[in-house]
């Protein structure tokens, strides 16, 4: 109890240190100047509410920062899970050259698909059983993983690529490319490497359709993907996404209110409640896959 305690105080103090940063940013060091607003853009300040616009300047302060913020919750989740982890983690190991050459052929190959009329889609274990008959001289190759963790208790070691919920493709092609060198260092360096997204917004793994990254991972199937709370729970252990959930749902409320107020300068709506707006657990017949 005391260390799932210990985990949610550091998982609230990374998210209330993002939300105090950018509420003193759009409050005092970068607000939303209407006067600005209607000179630059008069077409849209005559025809749509400011509110609309004044929510825009927040929404992109909001978004851009949250990218590193998911790794810094991954490394609290991770530390007191499986005991050790590192963000933007450099490996180094050795793979033969055809299969580097063969790494080029599978991601050029999936590039190009839609020019193919889709005949090549994305598919894990046959690609990378492809790759692996490539020989050759062994190349020094260096991969600066998102996310590096070490169980302590077994001495397994994982490598993250993580990636908000709907990345784009140029980000997912730089990620497999990755996720597949370190798949085939001689001899391993890593027991796994994995492309994670934080939360699934589509709710079962089966619906999640966003086209982008599907160019690369066949999302909906292939076990180097992980989603929401497989990703959590791989890192620390079973339970640790309804923790997660838990401990910023905690603190949501306070930071909602505030931005009601002190931001768009007006009173939460008398049909706001709180709890619509929280995070919510895995779907209940959605069963998540299991990585050891």
């Amino acid at each position: 109890m005391a260390e799932s305690q210990e985990m949610k105080d550091a998982i609230q103090g990374v998210i209330q240190e993002l939300m105090d940063s950018i509420m003193d940013k759009v409050l005092y060091k970068d607000p939303f100047l209407k006067d600005v607003h209607l000179s630059t853009k008069p077409l849209y300040a005559a025809l749509v509410p400011d509110e609309i616009f004044k929510g825009s300047h927040f929404e992109r302060r909001f978004v851009t920062p949250f990218g590193k913020v998911w790794e810094k919750l991954a490394v609290v989740a991770a530390t007191h899970g499986l005991g050790y982890a590192e963000m933007g983690y450099r490996i180094d190991g050795l793979i033969p050259e055809g299969q580097l050459h063969r790494i080029s052929e599978v991601l050029n190959t999936l590039e190009h698909s839609k020019k193919n009329k889709g005949k090549t889609t994305p598919n894990w274990e046959r690609e990378l059983s492809y790759i692996r008959q490539g020989k050759g001289e062994l190349i020094p190759v260096p991969v600066i993983c998102d996310l590096y963790v070490e169980d302590q208790l077994t001495n397994k070691r994982y490598a993250f690529e993580i990636k908000a919920p709907l990345p784009n493709s140029d980000q997912t092609k730089v990620s497999k490319e990755k996720i597949l060198k370190l798949h085939c260092m001689e001899p391993n360096v890593v027991d796994g490497a994995y492309f994670a997204l934080p939360y699934n917004p589509y709710g079962s793994r089966e619906k999640y359709s966003w086209s982008f990254p599907a160019r690369w991972f066949d999302m909906k199937h292939d076990d180097v993907v992980l989603i929401g709370d497989e990703f959590w729970d791989t890192i620390g252990g079973a339970g640790t996404y309804n923790a997660f959930i838990s401990a910023v749902n905690e603190i949501g409320v306070e930071y909602k209110e505030r931005i009601y107020r002190e931001y768009l300068g007006i009173e939460p709506p008398a049909a706001y409640d709180p709890a619509h707006a929280k995070l919510h657990e895995p779907i209940p017949e959605y069963h998540s896959k299991k990585h050891k």
